[in-house]
């Protein structure tokens, strides 16, 4: 009867060992499984690691948002993933995560809505609280700084105005961008979300500080007023 036993990595062709593929072809011919792969080292006895960093993806709809979500203890229900090996992957996520926010230095302009959702993703998207940040900008758009305002709790924040515009007079910005985001995975604005978007329309009329758009995020995109053309 032949062995059913799963081939190792050891003994795959040299250009289908994610590590050995990295080198050969770089990281970015790598596919998601395969860099989580390199990570964890190993996979378990009847499973490789390649194999086993399939599974985990699947069983997050392959979003590596819902993985960087989970836990030491939530990694650890799966075979072949020791305490080690799931710190390994939560850390590497949030370095990804961290990285993707952390080129605000090179004054990144804003043109559309999708330029402030990919300024702000990596910070927000993923987070069990609402947060409110706004973005200052420049006469060509370009970022000055952007800033928490406020943090609530999972289904709401409160926001004053009077603290965005106080930060836009206090460096010269011409012009905001503001964003929070919805834990609930929601795009959908509420109420309260239209009633602040009036308000800060409003006060930049008068301060001469134009708010360019308010978007909401999740992990399921982002919802743009400004596209929707809802002041």
């Amino acid at each position: 009867m032949a062995d059913t036993k799963p081939t190792g990595i050891k003994s795959w062709a040299d250009e289908d060992k994610p590590r050995e593929k990295l080198l050969v072809k770089g990281r970015k011919a790598l596919s998601n499984a395969e860099l989580i792969a390199i990570l964890i080292g190993s996979g378990s006895r009847n499973e490789t690691a390649v194999a086993l960093s399939r599974k985990i993806l699947a069983d997050h709809s392959n979003n590596l948002v819902a993985l960087s979500k989970l836990s030491v203890k939530d990694l650890c229900k799966y075979k072949g993933i020791g305490e080690a090996k799931a710190i390994s992957i939560i850390a590497a996520l949030e370095l990804g995560r961290r990285q993707q926010g952390s080129d605000i230095q090179s004054k990144p302009q804003i043109t559309c809505s999708s330029d402030i959702y990919q300024l702000l993703r990596s910070s927000m998207e993923d987070l069990d609280k609402e947060v409110f940040k706004a973005v200052y900008l420049n006469r060509n758009n370009k970022v000055l700084l952007v800033k928490t305002i406020s943090e609530g709790g999972i289904a709401a924040t409160v926001v004053d105005p009077r603290l965005i515009f106080k930060q836009a007079l206090e460096i010269n910005a011409v012009s905001i961008a503001v964003a929070h985001n919805h834990p609930s995975g929601s795009l959908f604005p509420s109420q309260a979300d239209r009633a602040i978007t009036s308000k800060l329309v409003e006060a930049g009329k008068f301060l001469e500080v134009r708010l360019l758009d308010h978007i909401i995020i999740s992990e399921m995109g982002y919802f743009s007023f400004a596209d929707e053309g809802i002041w």
